[in-house]
């Protein structure tokens, strides 16, 4: 099985403002991006149950110019808040590198 990083070259996390959490996956080439995208992984479902969001508050945006998926949902916690474990999201993209998705052909 492979990973994201099979696939991307960059994953990242971060705030889209305090309520807000972003995610970017970038492809390296058209071929890589059509596979992932062609995967259906990145979808509404993996990312509400993962961060405890309604599956209609996650948008998943596909920019096949960019190369890149586009991921964005509230934030478990308020930015700041007291139990806000990572204030700039930067690690929130840390569970999906462990998932597997199909081989890339």
């Amino acid at each position: 099985m492979a990973t994201l990083l099979d696939y991307c070259s960059l994953v990242r996390s971060k705030n889209a403002g305090p309520f807000t959490l972003t995610f970017d996956f970038m492809c390296r080439d058209e071929h890589t991006y059509q596979a992932l995208v062609g995967t259906g992984f990145l979808n509404r479902e993996l990312f509400a149950g993962l961060f405890g969001a309604d599956d209609g508050q996650v948008l998943v945006v596909n920019h096949p110019l960019a190369l890149a998926v586009k991921v964005s949902l509230p934030r478990p916690t308020i930015q700041g808040d007291l139990r806000d474990s990572d204030c700039y999201a930067g690690q929130q993209y840390a569970p999906l590198m462990a998932m597997e998705l199909p081989e890339l052909c």
